[in-house]
């Protein structure tokens, strides 16, 4: 085992696909909020409708992130909820309509591919579209896949685990004509890039407050004017009689200002952590022999990078570079403790031992040069250390 050489230099932290850190003016407001702002939004009195003049105004600033109206927009526990939402709720309220099919990728999130098979145990056929070597979906097969009972396509904006942009405005134009509706889980997409629901296209998207800068425990879905879906669970009205119960006020407004934070610096973070992912990238190839880039022929978000390492385990690398203090991962925290390779890198056709060696390094706002720099050095230095023993 490689001995840690921390001294007193801060830990770099490369996981922010996992989740980022909580920005300081959110907590701020939060903190501000949870004191000041505790009535039930339902109540009538001044308390409960400043409470629910804060969760207005939330979501006006989540809708806008997106280019959502803020009726458009229902307030969930995170990205799983919602797109248990979306699936789930779409094919409940079309079910009378004798539509039972669902069109998805063989690279989506769990939280996507579990209800799918919950649903497919509920006699749901479900049809996985597969991906090329690039981790990208062929649009074409999508297409050919649905069927006059598809109740819903549902395919990830950007991959968690290579960051591979997929063609959903592609598929947008025809799932519309078709009557099929289109749900894209935009978590690992919203903030990193541009996203307009209306420019895509889409009936249904998720994302999450936690992937942005925001808290944990707070998430969104889209859904478009006119469209029906049906609950998880039933209680009052809150959320359109989507998600009843009482609103975390605090965490929603924490959502809001992290979304209208994003907005703002969407064009700055995007170039500068770009420019840093670039940097690594071209460092790790060129200096560590026997390495590859899992999706480097693919349109990416800016700050995802995926290496494979031969000879090398990627969870105990991951191991080790916790131990000279990087932290990375080995794929979607959701999948932590897993001992199966990566569906993703499986998908695109690798062989598991290969899909093992990988390991993801997600950079994030406070990423610097000087941490990509000393990130560089620790990688070389645990992969030699480790091809050694």
């Amino acid at each position: 085992m490689i001995q840690p050489e921390l001294s007193e230099q801060r830990m770099i932290y490369l996981d922010h696909n996992a989740t980022t850190p909580l920005d300081e003016d959110v907590r701020k407001y939060m903190d501000n909020v949870g004191r000041c702002v505790f009535g039930n939004p339902s109540s009538i009195h001044y308390a409960g409708q400043d409470a629910r003049k804060t969760i207005d105004k939330a979501r006006a600033d989540v809708a806008g992130l997106i280019g959502a109206s803020p009726d458009e927009i229902i307030f969930t526990s995170g990205g799983t909820e919602a797109n248990n939402l979306a699936v789930f709720g779409a094919t409940a309220a079309l079910a009378g309509a004798r539509r039972k099919h669902i069109v998805t990728s063989s690279i989506e999130h769990q939280s996507i591919l579990n209800p799918c098979l919950q649903l497919k145990k509920q006699g749901v056929d479900i049809s996985l579209v597969p991906v090329g070597t690039d981790g990208v979906v062929d649009p074409e097969q999508a297409i050919s896949g649905l069927r006059d009972e598809t109740v819903v396509v549902s395919i990830m904006l950007a991959n968690n685990d290579i960051g591979s942009l997929q063609p959903v405005s592609t598929l947008a134009g025809i799932c519309s004509e078709r009557g099929v509706l289109l749900h894209t889980d935009a978590v690992q997409a919203v903030g990193k890039i541009p996203v307009n629901v209306k420019k895509l296209g889409v009936d249904l998207l998720s994302f999450s407050s936690h992937k942005i800068y925001g808290p944990k425990g707070i998430g969104a879905l889209y859904v478009r004017k006119g469209i029906k879906i049906a609950p998880l669970c039933y209680g009052g009205h809150q959320e359109r009689g989507l998600r009843p119960g009482t609103e975390n006020v605090a965490a929603i407004a924490g959502f809001g200002l992290a979304c209208k934070i994003a907005a703002v610096r969407l064009d700055e973070d995007g170039a500068g952590i770009s420019g840093l992912r670039s940097s690594m990238e071209n460092s790790i190839l060129e200096t560590i022999q026997g390495s590859w880039l899992n999706g480097a022929d693919a349109p990416r978000v800016p700050n995802t990078s995926n290496f494979g390492f031969h000879g090398i385990d990627g969870e105990m690398l991951a191991i080790n570079l916790d131990l000279l203090g990087v932290a990375v991962s080995t794929g979607s925290a959701c999948s932590s403790g897993d001992a199966e390779p990566s569906h993703v890198l499986t998908a695109m056709g690798q062989a598991p031992q290969l899909a093992r060696s990988s390991i993801r390094i997600s950079l994030g706002r406070s990423t610097t040069s000087a941490d990509i720099n000393r990130a560089v050095g620790l990688i070389q230095q645990a992969v030699g250390a480790m091809r050694k023993s």
